[in-house]
């Protein structure tokens, strides 16, 4: 009885430490690799073959997702500012709300589930495979040969991206509120340009940069560090997905604190 009773307290205790001391190490690994960032060889084809791979697989899942997320911000704003005939303002509402928030997050979300989930697969099939140990029996660092070039392409292949999400997504947005909803297309674009500054295209560039460097690290983390066979495989992917996502949204508020503070 005693000792159930202590179990019971001390288990919350102990996961808690087993999970600072992964994190501990993936600070450590991540201090690790960044040397090699700059250190030759560079590997720029692998870097573009990576992006190519990244950017355009995803660009089609974000291109469906920016269409609709446009579509829908116009009608529920619509609906919204028409009770109290603001409708001349929805435009800016929608560009200010994708550009900052929306395109990087979905942006974000869009590439984790279509190619992170695919860089810790691939990683961690390399690993219970053995591949990654024969890299290294061959002199060369595994490390700066498979994780650099993938990093380096996620932390550029985003913020393309969420410049993509944001044209479609007002795009889409300005099309629903002509030909659907009978704005006055000139008023829609003239609000913006009247309310726009580009401090608020640049936070959303800056959030694609560290939001596409972080996912990148976890998902070259979590595959390199693959155990398990075949099960660990699957267990790494799905790790993958929910650290990255979740990594988000944590990002997100600590820079949205950080851009209130500063006022951008």
């Amino acid at each position: 009885m005693i000792e159930n009773i202590f179990a019971f307290i001390g288990r919350p205790f102990v996961n808690f430490m087993v999970k600072m001391d992964k994190f501990g190490t993936f600070i450590m690994f991540q201090l690790s690799l960044l040397p090699l960032i700059f250190k030759r060889p560079w590997r720029i084809k692998q870097i573009f073959e990576q992006m190519e791979i990244i950017g355009i697989g995803t660009f089609g899942v974000v291109f469906l997702v920016a269409l609709f997320t446009g579509l829908v911000q116009a009608v529920q704003l619509y609906q919204g500012f028409s009770k109290f005939g603001a409708e001349n303002f929805m435009g800016f509402t929608i560009f200010i709300s994708t550009v900052r928030e929306l395109a990087p997050i979905f942006a974000a979300l869009m590439l984790i589930s279509r190619s992170i989930s695919s860089m810790a697969a691939e990683l961690g099939t390399m690993r219970v495979t053995e591949q990654i140990d024969a890299i290294e029996t061959l002199a060369v660092d595994s490390k700066k040969y498979l994780l650099i070039p993938r990093i380096i392409a996620t932390t550029f292949a985003l913020p393309l991206l969420v410049i993509a999400f944001d044209f479609i997504t007002n795009i889409s947005a300005f099309l629903m509120a002509y030909l659907a909803l009978d704005m006055n297309p000139v008023v829609y674009v003239e609000t913006i340009k009247q309310f726009i500054s580009f401090s608020d295209i640049g936070t959303g560039l800056i959030k694609g940069l560290v939001y596409g460097y972080l996912v990148g690290s976890i998902g070259a983390y979590v595959g390199y560090h693959t155990t398990g066979g075949a099960k660990g495989v699957g267990v790494s992917t799905t790790n993958a997905v929910v650290l990255a996502s979740v990594t988000i949204f944590i990002a997100n508020f600590f820079l949205s604190q950080i851009y209130l503070v500063l006022n951008w």
